[in-house]
């Protein structure tokens, strides 16, 4: 099983009503390059998020210290809500008032969410 499966298969029973489309994994907190210049010490001032794009609303979990499961529900954006657009290794993206970014593995995640809101 994949990563983006795995990370469906825990998101899914704390979105009951919704389908999820898209799922993938983002880091608040410091920016990224300062986060992993600084090794262990760096990365505890890294926030752990996965967002799940549903068929309702874009929303925004806070992840355990490696991010692999959610912990709990930080907010709910409208699915109307523009993540990208993306570019580079780490792109910051759209998931309200905290900055967050996206590493580039995922970008294909953040495009076919927004393709879906500029196709409505």
């Amino acid at each position: 099983m994949g990563l983006r499966e795995r990370l469906t298969e825990r998101v899914q029973p704390l979105l009951p009503g919704e389908q999820v489309r898209q799922v993938f994994m983002a880091q608040a907190g410091v920016n990224p390059w300062i986060g992993n210049m600084f090794g262990l010490v760096g990365q505890s001032l890294v926030k752990r998020r996965i967002v799940a794009v549903t068929d309702q609303a874009v929303v925004v979990f806070g992840a355990t210290f490696n991010g692999g499961k959610p912990t709990e529900v930080l907010r709910r954006l409208p699915r109307e809500t523009q993540l990208g657009p993306t570019k580079g290794i780490w792109s910051q993206v759209n998931v309200g008032d905290e900055k967050t970014w996206v590493h580039a593995k995922f970008r294909k995640d953040v495009s076919a969410a927004d393709a879906t809101v500029l196709s409505s």
